[in-house]
């Protein structure tokens, strides 16, 4: 049975699996009354969704699923993120405000204005934000209650050249980039995954991109939860910026299963 609303869609796993593959920015659907928001004109529009978002990553995570023994749940985002980015900290936390990309971007990926400086959005946080939130703490919330334990993997894509908004990215860019959080990441997952995804040319670790999404609910006290970011440079399955997937889609789809079916038969580890 799948959860379907407009903003996002849950579809249900085994029931006695501890893992939710979040896949956030995958989308490239604007709806109408947030594209009159957005100031580029339809070409530059597609050009910038080429650049920012994470393509084929759902097709990843849905064909890894169902290659696994266990078969995980899968939180998915309908909506491009330039709606609103729902791993974004709702606050001054977010670093990501420096250049214009919080919750709501007002940038673009080359720093080009994308929305006016001092455009509102607040209505997209009411809207769209806070309810996706909702729904994947819900979701963790399920993994808790039926099996005592969440592992968040979130399945991101990079582009294998530095894009000016990016503001660590000055470190090494290897083929996939292992995102792990001091509390919530546990040795043993990032061991797991190292392990999964050992045969891609090398993997790192926190670059160049960090952190893991964690509900806020649960983000920095509750050790039930594990999470880790799984970020695939582009050029391993795709045609860059914006082009069709290739072979590595494939192989990437088992890596991810063989790391799902490992984690839900490891038992519970705690960071």
């Amino acid at each position: 049975m799948n959860d379907v609303s407009a903003s996002h869609r849950l579809v249900a796993g085994a029931p006695d699996s501890p893992v939710v593959l979040h896949v956030p920015h995958s989308s490239r659907v604007i709806p109408p009354g947030v594209r009159s928001g957005i100031v580029l004109e339809d070409t530059a529009l597609e050009r910038e969704l080429d650049h920012i978002t994470d393509s084929h990553t759902a097709r990843i995570a849905a064909t890894a699923a169902e290659r696994c023994a266990t078969e995980p749940w899968q939180f998915v985002n309908q909506l491009s993120r330039l709606v609103v980015d729902p791993e974004r900290f709702p606050d001054e936390r977010e670093e990501m405000l420096a250049v214009g990309m919080g919750v709501v971007y007002t940038r673009t990926t080359h720093r080009e204005e994308l929305r006016p400086a001092d455009h509102d959005g607040q209505w997209l946080v009411e809207r769209y934000f806070h309810p996706y939130a909702a729904a994947v703490t819900d979701a963790v919330a399920q993994r808790l209650a039926a099996v005592g334990r969440a592992v968040i993997i979130d399945v991101h894509s990079y582009p294998a050249e530095r894009l000016p908004y990016e503001l660590h990215g000055d470190g090494p860019r290897p083929p996939i980039c292992l995102g792990r959080d001091a509390f919530h990441t546990p040795a043993e997952l990032l061991a797991h995954a190292e392990k999964a995804f050992a045969g891609f040319g090398g993997t790192g670790i926190n670059t160049p991109f960090q952190g893991t999404y964690v509900p806020l609910k649960y983000y920095g006290n509750d050790p039930r939860v594990s999470a880790l970011m799984i970020e695939i440079r582009r050029d391993v399955y795709m045609s860059e910026p914006g082009g069709p997937a290739g072979a590595g889609l494939d192989a990437l789809a088992n890596a991810l299963a063989d790391l799902v079916d490992t984690v839900s038969t490891a038992g519970a580890v705690g960071p």
